[in-house]
C-alpha cells in the first residue's frame, strides 16, 4: 500500500518535468528562428514547410477531437434544450465581442493614422492585387458550406463547422437511443483517448516545427518592412494587449470572478504554441482538452470553442479595422467616420465566410475591399511584408477570446465546477501532459451535466 502510494505522486512529476523541458525547447527553437532569419534571410524562407509540417499535423487531430468531444458531452445530457441554450448564448457574446472589438480598432486608428506618408509603387499594387486571388466565400456559400457532402467527408475538408454540424447531429441522436447507446459512447470514449495521446506525442515535434515557422516569417520580412511600418504593428499590439487585459479581463473578473493572469497562466504553454507558429488553429485540441480539465462541462467546450475559431475572431476584428484605415491614409484618400462604419461591418460578415482560410486575415481584407471600396486594394500590398508578424497578435488575441468565452459561457449557464476551477488555477489539480484527458478520475465538471437515470449512462458521463 505505501510502495503504491509512493509511486502515484511520482509518475505525474517526472511527465511535468519531460514537457517542461520540451517547453524550454519551443523558446529556444524561436529564437534560434529569429536568428536564422536575421542572418540568412533565403535560407530561413525555404525552411517555411518544416512549420508547415508541424502545424499540420496537429490540424489533422483537430476533427477528430471536436467529434469525440461533442458527442459525449452532448451524449450524456438529458434535455437537448441546454444544447441549444450554450449555442444561442455563445453567438450572442461572440457577435457582441466582435463589434466591441471593431470598436476599438476604430478609435485608436483614427487616432495613430498609421499610414500618412507612405508611397504607394507599382509593385505595392500588384502586390495587393494578388491578395484578391484568395479565395474566400460568401457569407451565403459559408452557411451552405457548413453542410458536409457525406457524412466522412466532414473529417476531410478541413472544416471545424461541418466536423461540428455532424458531431451535433450524431450526439443527439445518441441521447435519444437512451441506454441502447451506451456502447456507442463509451466507444468514442476509447477512440477519443487515442486521439489524445497521438496529438500528446505530435507535441513533442514542437521545437523543429516553432524553429522552421519562426525562421520563415523572419525572413520573408526582414527588418526594412519592420521599420517602415512599426507605427501599425506597435498600434496593432498595443490595441490588441488593452483588448484582451482591459476588456476581456475585466468581463472575466465581474462574470466569473477570476484573474485573466492567472487563467493565462494555466494556458501558457498554448500561448508559446501560437507564437511560434503564428497559427491558434495549433492549439485547439489543446484549448479543448485544458478548458475540460478546468471544470467547464463537455458540451459548453464542445460548442464553444469550436464555433467560436471561426465566429469569434477579436484579433481579426481590430487588425481589418486598423489595416483598413491604414491603406486609406496611405492612399491619401483617408475614410470619414461615415464611411468606416459601411467598410467595418461589411467586413465584420465577410470574416465569416473566410473562416478557415489559410491566411484568413489579409485573404478576407482584400476581398472586403475589393467588394466595398476597389480603390483601396491597391495599398494591401503595403502591409503584405508584415502581415505574418502582425498574424502573431490576432492568433494570440483569438485564442485568449475564446479562451475567456468558455468560462463566461460555461458560468452564465452554470456549467462549471469553481471549485475544481481555483484547484486546477492554483495548480492543486494538475494537467496530463501524457494523455491530455483526467484518465480515471474524469473530473467534476460533468457533475453538473445532467445524465439519464440508467447507471452505466450516468458512470459513462463521469468517465
Amino acid at each position: 500500500m505505501t510502495s503504491a502510494a509512493d509511486t502515484a505522486p511520482a509518475a505525474p512529476k517526472a511527465k511535468r518535468d519531460r514537457t517542461h523541458y520540451l517547453y524550454i525547447a519551443v523558446i529556444i527553437a524561436v529564437a534560434a528562428g529569429i536568428a536564422v532569419g536575421l542572418a540568412a534571410p533565403d535560407f530561413a524562407v525555404g525552411l517555411k514547410p518544416i512549420g508547415t509540417g508541424f502545424v499540420n499535423l496537429i490540424k489533422m487531430m483537430i476533427s477528430p477531437i471536436i467529434f469525440c468531444t461533442i458527442v459525449l458531452g452532448i451524449g450524456s445530457v438529458r434535455k437537448a434544450a441546454k444544447v441549444g441554450a450554450v449555442g444561442g448564448i455563445a453567438l450572442v457574446y461572440f457577435t457582441i465581442m466582435s463589434l466591441v472589438a471593431l470598436g476599438i480598432g476604430l478609435v485608436v486608428g483614427n487616432i495613430l493614422e498609421p499610414g500618412t506618408g507612405l508611397a504607394v509603387t507599382d509593385a505595392i499594387k500588384d502586390a495587393g492585387h494578388a491578395q484578391v486571388d484568395a479565395e474566400a466565400k460568401d457569407t451565403t456559400e459559408f452557411l451552405l458550406g457548413i453542410i458536409p457532402t457525406t457524412i466522412v467527408s466532414a473529417f476531410t475538408n478541413e472544416s471545424v463547422l461541418q466536423t461540428l454540424l455532424i458531431a451535433l447531429l450524431a450526439g443527439f441522436a445518441l441521447q435519444g437511443m437512451g441506454s441502447a447507446g451506451e456502447p456507442i459512447l463509451r466507444g468514442i470514449e476509447h477512440i477519443q483517448r487515442l486521439v489524445f495521446r497521438i496529438l500528446a506525442m505530435v507535441m513533442w515535434a514542437a521545437p523543429i516545427g516553432a524553429f522552421g515557422a519562426i525562421a520563415a516569417v523572419t525572413g520573408s520580412a526582414g527588418l526594412d518592412a519592420l521599420k517602415s511600418l512599426a507605427v501599425l504593428m506597435l498600434g496593432f499590439y498595443v490595441t490588441c494587449f488593452l483588448f484582451v487585459f482591459i476588456v476581456l479581463g475585466v468581463l472575466l473578473r465581474v462574470i466569473s470572478g477570476l484573474n485573466i493572469l492567472t487563467l493565462f497562466k494555466y494556458l501558457g504553454r498554448e500561448f508559446l504554441l501560437i507564437l511560434s507558429t503564428s497559427s491558434s488553429e495549433s492549439a485547439l485540441p489543446r484549448l479543448i482538452a485544458k478548458m475540460e480539465h478546468l471544470g467547464v462541462s463537455k458540451p459548453v467546450v464542445g460548442i464553444t470553442v469550436p464555433t467560436g475559431y471561426s465566429f469569434n475572431l477579436d484579433g481579426t476584428m481590430i487588425y481589418m479595422t486598423m489595416a483598413s484605415l491604414f491603406i486609406a491614409d496611405a492612399m491619401g484618400t483617408p475614410m470619414s467616420i461615415g464611411e468606416q462604419i459601411p467598410l467595418l461591418l461589411f467586413l465584420l460578415v465577410a470574416s465569416k465566410g473566410a473562416a478557415g482560410v489559410t491566411g484568413a486575415g489579409l485573404a478576407t481584407l482584400a476581398g472586403g475591399l475589393q467588394s466595398h471600396k476597389p480603390a483601396l486594394v491597391d495599398g494591401i500590398g503595403l502591409i503584405v511584408g508584415i502581415d505574418r508578424f502582425m498574424s502573431e497578435a490576432r492568433a494570440l488575441t483569438n485564442f485568449a477570446g475564446n479562451a475567456v468565452a468558455t468560462v463566461l459561457i460555461g458560468t452564465w449557464t452554470k456549467e462549471i465546477d469553481k471549485d475544481r476551477v481555483n484547484q486546477v488555477l492554483a495548480g492543486q489539480i494538475p494537467f496530463d501532459e501524457k494523455t491530455l484527458l483526467d484518465d480515471g478520475h474524469g473530473g467534476p465538471a460533468e457533475d453538473h451535466v445532467e445524465v439519464p437515470e440508467q447507471g452505466g449512462e450516468k458512470e459513462l458521463a463521469k468517465a
